[in-house]
């Protein structure tokens, strides 16, 4: 159904069950159907048959919820709160803004859900890297340090040259 349209349930008028916000009774009709959200959503223009007050109604896909395995074997919901604070604190003191933190986390979730239902808390740290090292190299490293659990100079060096291999193009002689 393209934005504008009408759906078969507001041409036959039968749409029942949502109960109206002023009245409490559950007869209404549909007189307005269209997307909402980017095409997330679709928005329903509701009249209230006991009442005649006109409601808004949102229908949205219920997604189902991400599990992290964590490395003692023990599953938890996956709480993109917890990808924007790690991030947050990589990014202290960097041009980073509370939007990209949140796109971040939301580029996160996106990612996982493509690949698995439930991913191991090494996947979710991974994917953060991937997203910070387009967003900010330095915090990419201060993640890293505290991810891969870094513990001298080296590692530090190690990591920096891989950084920098995958983001200098290759020179033809």
């Amino acid at each position: 159904m393209q934005a504008g349209e009408i759906g078969p349930e507001v041409r036959s008028g039968m749409v029942g069950g949502v109960r109206c916000p002023w009245c409490s009774v559950d007869d209404d009709r549909v007189v307005d159907s269209r997307l909402a959200d980017e095409g997330v959503a679709i928005r329903r223009r509701r009249e209230c048959l006991g009442c005649g007050r006109r409601f808004t109604t949102f229908e949205r896909v219920e997604e189902l919820p991400l599990w992290v395995v964590k490395r003692s074997g023990e599953r938890e919901p996956f709480d993109r709160s917890k990808v924007v604070e790690g991030v947050r604190a990589a990014c202290k003191n960097r041009p980073v803004s509370e939007a990209q933190f949140v796109d971040l986390a939301q580029a996160v979730e996106d990612t996982l859900r493509v690949t698995t239902a439930e991913p191991t808390s090494q996947q979710v740290g991974l994917a953060v890297l991937e997203q910070l090292k387009a967003l900010d190299d330095v915090a990419y490293v201060r993640f890293a340090s505290v991810y891969k659990g870094f513990e001298d100079l080296g590692d530090f060096e190690r990591e920096m040259g891989l950084l920098t291999k995958t983001t200098e193009p290759k020179r033809r002689s």
